[in-house]
């Protein structure tokens, strides 16, 4: 049952909160989208869905988080000052739940 609980509490924060994970990415450096799983996995430990990926991505664009730019004929993308912002008040919610947790 516990392994169980604690696989759902894993997926909830990593792969249904990928935004902030590719964000965090974006933050280090600019990326090719087709790079950033081979990266969350290799920073975070999980391996996201190849279409979820792009689709958050997509979205993240949308919103103002994350821009994209030529090189060549790939689009490079990086993060935003609103991304930049988004990220910040996401760790800053994470740290207060942990902080309640532990209190």
């Amino acid at each position: 049952m516990t392994d169980k609980l604690l696989r759902r509490l894993a997926d909830l924060n990593t792969k249904d909160c990928l935004w902030i994970y590719i964000l965090r990415i974006l933050q280090d450096r600019e990326t090719h989208a087709y790079m950033l799983r081979k990266q969350i996995e290799d920073r975070f430990g999980f391996k996201p869905g190849t279409v979820t990926a792009y689709r958050v991505l997509y979205h993240l664009t949308g919103k103002g988080f994350v821009s994209k730019k030529a090189e060549g004929r790939r689009k490079i993308y990086y993060i935003t000052e609103k991304g930049k912002e988004a990220l910040k008040d996401a760790i800053t919610f994470y740290k207060g739940q942990i902080k309640s947790l532990e209190s």
